[in-house]
């Protein structure tokens, strides 16, 4: 996937805590933040067993940090929302006693970032697809539209069960409105014959139209 659960946090700052729940939950447990060091006391499974990656949220009493490297099965390096989530650590508060929960949209990304490669003309299931997904060399300038499409899903799955006109069919109003947008301003590099520079561009929703 190009996209992770920290790429949707930058778009929806309170996705982990309000609606964590139509995600999949990996750790529940509690724990201690000294500097950027993140420590739990194992629940119902540590950072291993989870497998806890750099891109996940740790929801830590409410707020939500970036996962930015797990050191061992109980401690991992975590940062306050960068702006780049290439840049330097922002350290959280300290504090101990504090309740830790992970929980991923892993699985709607998954399920859109198919979606995307076979718009692009690419066969996530075939590992002999050439071009590959592999072959796109811009691949972060699809995250904007694997999180917007993945908004989309995880609320149209929440929204199921409210009410029509509530707050969350505004979410999946917003998200199908984003998705018109965004679509348009896709453009894939894709390198054609692994020398690491583009020799085709390619759309979502172009196809080659060949005369009969």
């Amino acid at each position: 996937m190009f996209a992770t659960d920290r790429d949707l946090l930058a778009l929806e700052p309170n996705l982990f805590k309000d609606i964590a729940w139509a995600g999949q939950r990996l750790i529940l447990c509690t724990g201690s933040i000294a500097g950027t060091t993140l420590t739990i006391t194992p629940g119902d499974a540590d950072f291993t067993a989870a497998q806890i990656a750099p891109g996940h949220v740790a929801l830590v009493d409410g707020i939500p940090y970036e996962v930015v490297e797990v050191l061992t099965s109980t401690t991992a390096t975590i940062s306050r929302l960068r702006p780049d989530p290439t840049g330097p650590v922002l350290p959280p508060d300290a504090g101990t006693g504090l309740v830790v929960s992970i929980s991923s949209f892993a699985p709607q990304l998954s399920l859109v970032h198919n979606q995307v490669l076979r718009l692009l003309d690419i066969e996530p299931s075939d590992p002999d697809a050439v071009p590959s997904e592999s072959s796109i060399i811009n691949a972060r300038a699809l995250i904007p539209i694997e999180c917007v499409t993945a908004l989309h899903l995880i609320y149209t799955a929440a929204a199921a069960l409210a009410t029509p006109g509530s707050t969350l069919w505004h979410r999946v109003a917003h998200y199908r409105q984003r998705i018109n947008e965004e679509r348009p301003r896709v453009a894939a590099l894709i390198d054609l014959d692994n020398d690491g520079h583009p020799d085709a561009t390619r759309r979502l929703s172009t196809f080659a139209l060949l005369r009969a």
